[in-house]
């Protein structure tokens, strides 16, 4: 069995490599520096239009306000659902590991990749609101498997290439969801919740001890696993309207407090900022001179890191989010687009920098050796938050960084969860009803596996299937790209630059078109 699992495992790392290494982090910083030309670097000419229509508008009740609509959820609900899914591990313990294998020039490069990669998220979720359509449920479908099918394969001779590029998405996408969506999150959950709230009673019943001695499974870890699915099961089960409220109420809550615990460190170790800054951007492109002779970076390595670990957290050039974007009550493409924007901007420029921030200015790792005081990257920034607040035995930081990976992961789960759903309803066509209730009964369950589990097989062959879904997404996106600049450019002739000569393009179907500038007409909606 040891010989099949260390065969499996490597033929995934090559994979994985190739995908991600060799392909994926250029393709991704390719595409994005594309989309940002063609797009007249949007996020920056327009930076106080998307501000405004944004974070400026949450207190607008056609952006927060519920809809009574089945087929879809409000603006605001799809942002806080898609940053569920994407503020998660990756911003707290992805951060350090980027940091721990990258050095701290790894920040710059991931700063860099959320920068391109604001355009291909606001380019895949334009395209998911342009080609999305109603189920028979009466509710909204889109995602990348839609634009590959009906973008890509509407053009001359492309109609097989699109649909089995939409296939193998479709397939990545439900298949990573089991894994970095669920039983790694579970296992991250677990791992830190039971360590730092210890109840004796239910750790010392071991279960299963793993051949190795490299993980060890109590009753404690089973018992937290099934309340996890207990809870889980009850919200996903309820439908998207469930899980958009739950994420409504629940992410802006645990951002705030991420933000606002990292500031009071950074506040605290203000003297170290300057340092943080200059270790950051002078080992962004020296890698070993900058970073010490005890690790020995490559510039390509601090280049990789960085990147891979940005994707990783705001899944930009992922296509994921776009399953979710593509259930607002929005009529315009664009419009959704822009929320794509912020949520890069927020998970990565803001999230993932005071992570960064609170480990390098709290002397947990030495900027000029890269010596770190632990080796694992969740207790780094546990160990960074109890610079501050540790209060004798008490250690408050790290019981605030277990919680926070709680909520951080639950919500990526439910966020998953929807992803996979939607994948799977694209591959079940019209069987889709009764497979999507078996995948989401089966999802609950693979729960309390990710809770018991003590190899890492199972979620880095997920790791690979991200890269996978990643790869026929970024060619829809290319292959699109000359519709996303029309979209942009009729957008911004009718809504910044006020020209009423200008037929709005709303949709790929014209019914859903003429319905929409039926529906802006009677509104006024803008």
């Amino acid at each position: 069995m040891n010989g099949i699992l260390e065969t499996l495992a490597g033929i995934n790392d090559i994979v994985n490599t190739f995908v991600w290494t060799k392909v994926g982090v250029w393709l991704l910083l390719v595409v994005g520096v594309i989309m940002t030309v063609l797009t007249g670097f949007f996020q920056v000419t327009h930076i106080g239009h998307w501000m405004k229509k944004t974070i400026g508008s949450l207190f607008d009740s056609k952006v927060k306000g519920h809809t009574k609509e089945k087929a879809s959820i409000s603006q605001f609900q799809a942002l806080c659902t898609a940053l569920a899914a994407t503020v998660g591990v990756g911003n707290i313990a992805g951060v350090a590991a980027a940091i721990m294998s990258g050095g701290p020039g790894a920040v710059f490069w991931m700063w860099v990749a959320a920068f391109f990669g604001m355009m291909t998220n606001y380019s895949e979720n334009t395209l998911g609101i342009y080609f999305r359509r109603k189920n028979k449920a009466g509710e909204w479908s889109g995602g990348a498997m839609y634009y590959l099918e009906d973008g890509l394969g509407g053009y001359k001779g492309m109609k097989v290439v699109g649909k089995v590029l939409a296939i193998i998405f479709a397939i990545c996408a439900a298949l990573a969801s089991f894994g970095i969506g669920n039983m790694g999150q579970v296992n991250k959950i677990v791992v830190n919740f039971t360590s730092a709230f210890d109840i004796r009673l239910l750790s010392k019943y071991v279960l299963y001890t793993s051949a190795d001695g490299s993980g060890t499974i109590t009753l404690y870890h089973l018992i937290v696993g099934i309340v996890l699915m207990l809870l889980v099961g009850f919200i996903i089960l309820g439908g998207l309207k469930r899980i958009a409220s739950v994420a409504e109420n629940i992410v802006p809550f645990m951002v705030v407090a991420f933000v606002l615990g990292s500031l009071i460190i950074i506040f605290k170790n203000v003297m170290h900022v300057g340092p943080a800054f200059a270790a950051i951007f002078s080992s962004a492109f020296t890698g070993r001179a900058a970073w010490g002779g005890v690790t020995g970076l490559a510039l390509k390595q601090v280049i990789t890191m960085g990147c891979k670990r940005g994707v990783f957290s705001n899944e930009a050039g992922l296509g994921s989010s776009v399953m979710v974007h593509s259930n607002s009550n929005v009529l315009e493409p664009v419009k959704q687009g822009i929320w794509g924007i912020f949520e890069v901007f927020a998970d990565t420029i803001i999230v993932c920098t005071m992570t960064a921030l609170t480990i390098l200015t709290s002397g947990v790792v030495d900027l000029s050796t890269g010596v770190a005081v632990t080796d694992n990257d969740s207790t780094l920034v546990a160990e960074a938050f109890n610079t501050v607040f540790k209060f004798g035995k008490f250690e408050f930081g790290r019981y605030f960084i277990a919680l926070a990976i709680l909520l951080f992961a639950f919500t990526t789960i439910l966020g998953w969860s929807h992803y996979g759903s939607k994948a799977v309803e694209y591959l079940a066509g019209e069987l889709a009803p009764v497979v999507t209730i078996i995948y989401k009964i089966i999802f609950v369950l693979m729960i309390v596996l990710g809770a018991i589990m003590t190899s890492s097989l199972a979620w880095d062959i997920s790791d690979t299937f991200n890269g996978m879904m990643m790869l026929p997404n970024l060619i829809g996106v290319l292959a699109m790209s000359p519709l996303v600049m029309k979209l942009t450019k009729n957008y911004v002739d009718r809504r910044i630059k006020g020209k009423t000569d200008v037929r709005p393009m709303l949709s790929h179907f014209k019914e859903i078109e003429e319905e929409n500038i039926k529906k802006i007409a009677e509104t006024g909606e803008e």
